[in-house]
């Protein structure tokens, strides 16, 4: 049976209801419908005041969302607590596991709303959170380097509500280094990698690293502060790594750098930022007769899906899911235990690092231990 408009219509608000904001262009792939049609349909429900446009994107209207009652309690808390974060795969999954669950220790209800990495719909994603009735905001900013901090990041010094960074880190002395955050310490992680290889007999490892993600420039910054301070030279430049399905050319030179560095005895170890590229990259280099670990001892960082590979990758594990949680048990703490102490002194913002793991498996050369 056909879809009449007003089925249309209330599918169309549900969407920009859940989002926040959307795309009219998003919005018609997500209905079935011609763009001209979303269009149309948004045009109708701007016009009866449902929705809010503009230039070329909708949202729940602000005076709506004011007005309306908010969402009904978890719990006995009754909290409500917003997510932003730049996926809902890879990384962050863990990372909203961990606050989901410790949202459902409060009795609180979590609302998550996703960027997907595009940090110029961070704000409305965020006021989409509000307007649902967020009390307080866990931010996971869709921030790719320190340009997008310095364009899109000013806003949330203003947030009306309590916040928590989520697995991001401001730029010191900024507005936003005023706020409470949460983060793995990837420094951390780089130096227990090194450490390690340089413990089973080898020379400085090189690092091949991607440069998309406040994860890989801070793995970058790491290996450099893990060389600094074990006295160490890198044998050549860190190798640029890109994804191979967005950018096969430069997968492939990637690729061929490293194999390089081994075949002329520049390096026999490597640490590979991601798990996705260390797997494709093994794949690649067994092709050119380059065997992991005989040939090349390799660990991943991210610990996702190494465990997974035909030679199970010895990777470096952030605590994704402890970043969530105590993200999230922090938000709580500020949101009912009040602003200060008994002595009326405002509570002290806290910036708390976790320190990532090793997982030792096959890739290193080392037999399987417990985590590091």
């Amino acid at each position: 049976m056909r879809e009449s408009a007003a089925e249309r219509h209330a599918r169309l608000l549900s969407l920009v209801r859940q989002r926040g904001t959307a795309r009219v262009s998003d919005l018609a792939g997500l209905l079935g419908v011609s763009p001209v049609t979303a269009r149309r349909d948004v045009e109708a429900l701007a016009a009866q005041g449902r929705l809010d446009r503009v230039h070329g994107q909708v949202s729940w209207p602000r005076a709506q969302a004011a007005g309306a009652p908010g969402p009904a309690p978890a719990g006995p808390g009754g909290l409500v607590l917003g997510l932003l974060a730049p996926s809902a795969t890879y990384y962050f999954a863990e990372v909203i596991r961990g606050a989901h669950e410790a949202a459902a220790r409060a009795g609180a209800r979590l609302i998550l709303r996703i960027s997907d990495y595009r940090p110029e719909e961070d704000r409305a994603r965020t006021e989409g959170l509000l307007a649902a009735g967020a009390e307080g905001l866990l931010v996971a900013p869709a921030w790719q380097g320190p340009e997008d901090r310095e364009t899109y990041g000013d806003w949330l010094a203003e947030l009306p509500v309590p916040a928590v960074l989520l697995e991001r880190r401001a730029a010191p002395g900024s507005p936003l280094d005023g706020l409470d955050r949460v983060a793995s310490d990837h420094a951390h992680g780089v130096l227990l990698a090194v450490r390690h290889l340089l413990g089973l007999g080898h020379a400085t490892p090189l690092l091949v690293a991607r440069g998309d993600s406040p994860t890989a420039l801070a793995v970058r910054a790491g290996y450099a502060e893990a060389l600094t301070t074990l006295g160490l030279t890198a044998p050549r430049p860190v190798i640029d790594s890109v994804p191979a399905e967005i950018d096969p050319g430069g997968f492939e030179r990637a690729v061929r750098a490293l194999y390089e560095a081994v075949v002329s005895g520049q390096a026999s170890a490597a640490l590979v930022h991601n798990d996705v590229d260390a797997i494709q990259i093994v794949q690649r280099l067994a092709e050119f007769g380059v065997r992991v670990p005989e040939d090349l001892a390799l660990i991943a960082y991210d610990d996702e899906v190494a465990a997974l590979a035909d030679t199970p990758l010895t990777a470096v594990a952030p605590p994704k899911r402890q970043v969530g949680r105590h993200a999230t048990e922090l938000l709580v703490e500020r949101l009912t235990e009040g602003a200060g102490d008994e002595a009326g002194e405002e509570a002290a913002r806290r910036h708390l690092s976790l320190l990532p793991r090793l997982r030792v498996r096959s890739s290193c050369g080392a037999p399987p231990v417990n985590a590091i």
